[in-house]
C-alpha cells in the first residue's frame, strides 16, 4: 500500500511543481492557493509512504519520478522543448527509480 501511497505523492509533485508556474501566468490570489494546497498534501502523503518504505527509497522515487513528469507535463501543458541528450537523461532516471524499486528492502 505505501508504493500506491508513493504514486499518488508523485502525482501531486508533478502537479505542485507545474501548478507554480501556472500560478505565475495567471498571477491571481486563487491560482496561488493551488501550488500551496497542494505542498501540504503532497508532504503528506510522501510521509506517509515513508511509514512503510524507507525514507532514502521514497525520496528517491519521489524527485526521480517526480522530475521526470515535471519535464513531459511542462512539454505537453507549456509547450516546453527538450532535447535529445535531455531526454537520455530522463531514461537514466528512469532506469535508476526502477532499480531503486526493484531492490527496495520494503
Amino acid at each position: 500500500m505505501a508504493w500506491v501511497i508513493l504514486g499518488i505523492a508523485v502525482f501531486t509533485e508533478i502537479c505542485w511543481a507545474l501548478s507554480l508556474k501556472w500560478a505565475a501566468v495567471q498571477a491571481t490570489w486563487q491560482a496561488s492557493a493551488v501550488p500551496i494546497v497542494l505542498s501540504f498534501v503532497n508532504m503528506g502523503l510522501l510521509a506517509l509512504a515513508m511509514r512503510g518504505i524507507s525514507a532514502g527509497t521514497a525520496y528517491a522515487v519521489w524527485t526521480g519520478l517526480g522530475a521526470v513528469g515535471v519535464i513531459i507535463g511542462g512539454t505537453i501543458i507549456f509547450g516546453e522543448r527538450i532535447s535529445l541528450v535531455q531526454s537520455g537523461f530522463m531514461a537514466l532516471i528512469v532506469v535508476g527509480v526502477v532499480g531503486t524499486k526493484l531492490f527496495a528492502q520494503a
